[in-house]
């Protein structure tokens, strides 16, 4: 495990089509895994991410998921069960979303919401802004709220996501 962060690729795509990799720790090979995925039309399948994440915590701590979209295809009140069991089991939920679709906004939103994460829109554009939200669920995964809160210092991907995560406290 490269920093003590273990990741596991979950992903769908085509028709009723959702794999997952095992847990890796080595950067090189999540980086070989992903580049071997291409996209396939198919309605989204977020239900199925949120249920295997539940499974999985079941057997391993989790303390983070992050979800990368662009649409919401699906029934959001069962999408919403899914998230607020997992915000109870104390896994957060980071969504960042790539557009403006207000559906997936809401929805996203609601998930992370329901997690105690954060969700954020990120351009596509603009390469290294994904790559600063992930950063951002990176330490928080690995090193808890201290570990965002030094990121954050220096980030301002990571100020957000803190912000967004804090927002919500009473």
């Amino acid at each position: 495990k490269t920093g003590g962060l273990a990741v596991q690729l979950v992903y769908f795509r085509g028709f009723d089509e959702c794999r997952a990799s095992g847990w890796l720790g080595e950067p090189q090979r999540l980086t070989g895994l992903m580049n071997k995925i291409d996209c396939r039309g198919g309605q989204t399948q977020v239900g199925r991410v949120l249920k295997h994440i539940r499974d999985e915590e079941r057997q391993v701590p989790i303390r983070a998921f992050v979800y990368v979209g662009d649409a919401m295809e699906e029934e959001v009140d069962r999408l919403c069960a899914l998230a607020g069991e997992l915000g109870l089991r104390g896994v957060r939920g980071f969504v960042f979303q790539e557009g403006f679709d207000p559906a997936a906004s809401a929805a996203f939103a609601e998930i992370a919401r329901l997690t105690g994460g954060a969700h954020a829109r990120f351009d596509v554009n603009a390469p290294n802004s994904l790559l600063e939200l992930l950063r951002g669920a990176a330490a928080y995964a690995s090193g808890g709220r201290e570990a965002l809160l030094r990121l954050a210092g220096a980030s301002p991907a990571a100020q957000g996501l803190l912000t967004a995560m804090e927002g919500r406290k009473s």
